[in-house]
């Protein structure tokens, strides 16, 4: 292919194609109608002698050829775009761009509603999603550009990714207000239980896999000892207003469960044995870490989530 008669332009249209699978919301993120993107897609399969894309159903689905472009075309944009950035930086008052966080529902509690309020008034073009978090697969997100950011518990991670420390979080055994079996034993808000009662006590855990099993179990385990788990949720909140209505406890985080407590009138208790205490961190991929607006937003998060660090449930 001759580059000195090839539109580089296309190559954004070919980007928002691999991204959105539409030629209608391609249209939309490069700035382009329906029929421009369809003129473009025309012109890019001539250039690069391949389909590129095949229709199945209402979307477009990537040709073999055009999938293996999609990662190695994006962090050329990347680049390019980082290359050709101003050298005032990043001025989010005039920004307009979509940033992705993958992250569990906690986020939604302990840092949307915080990020809307700031965004609102200083980035009113900036646009924030929350995507579900994959479990074992928040790694591929991040690399396959899904989500700019994931919110996780510290782990071993590829050397391609770079990770912030952002804050502890501590587990708490939560149980609606006047449950009659903390009630009849004597065990006040702010207790710790009997060991033989947390065990005997219906829980419900969360569970984005379907699993039975949690780190709660882990510790119960080790010193010979089990719970009764019956029921599993994938979403904090639904664990928690489970809870909420039945006599079901559960283990959750500390800080989802001071946020929720009131709404939800919930008790909340320290656990009855030691267990391991999460340390949460923000994740990303290196080819974002010089991106003026990733920095931005990287310190925007941590400004909301780090003062949360909690030790444990006083």
């Amino acid at each position: 292919m001759n580059l000195r008669s090839f539109d580089l332009n296309l190559l954004l249209v070919l980007d928002a194609l691999l991204r959105e699978g539409s030629t209608v919301k391609a249209g939309e993120r490069v700035g382009l109608s329906q029929p421009a993107v369809s003129a473009a897609l025309a012109r890019l399969r001539h250039a690069l002698g391949d389909p590129l894309f095949v229709r199945q159903g209402q979307g477009l689905v990537p040709t073999d050829f055009s999938r293996a472009l999609a990662m190695p075309l994006r962090a050329e944009l990347d680049r390019l775009e980082a290359l050709l950035a101003p050298p005032a930086g990043f001025d989010p008052s005039a920004a307009s761009m979509t940033f992705r966080i993958a992250g569990s529902d906690f986020f939604g509690e302990i840092l949307m509603p915080a990020l809307a309020v700031h965004l609102t008034a200083a980035a009113p073009g900036v646009g924030l999603q929350l995507v579900d978090l994959v479990p074992d697969r928040y790694i591929d997100t991040l690399e396959m550009y899904e989500a700019d950011m994931a919110l996780i518990p510290d782990g071993d991670l590829p050397d391609w990714l770079e990770k912030r420390p952002l804050f502890r979080s501590p587990f708490v055994l939560v149980a609606r207000r006047t449950h009659p079996a903390l009630v009849q034993a004597g065990v006040a808000p702010g207790q710790t239980l009997p060991l033989d009662l947390f065990c005997e006590l219906p829980h419900i855990l969360f569970s984005p896999q379907g699993k039975m099993t949690a780190q709660t179990d882990v510790a119960l385990a080790r010193i010979g000892r089990r719970r009764r788990v019956i029921m599993s949720l994938s979403t904090f909140s639904g664990v928690c207003r489970t809870v909420s209505s039945s006599e079901l406890v559960a283990v959750v985080p500390l800080q989802f469960a001071q946020a929720v407590s009131e709404q939800l009138g919930l008790d909340l208790y320290p656990p009855p044995l030691p267990m391991p205490v999460p340390l949460i961190v923000a994740a990303w991929h290196r080819r974002s870490s010089a991106s003026p607006a990733h920095r931005w937003m990287r310190g925007l998060v941590a400004e909301v989530l780090e003062p949360l660090d909690a030790p444990g449930l006083a």
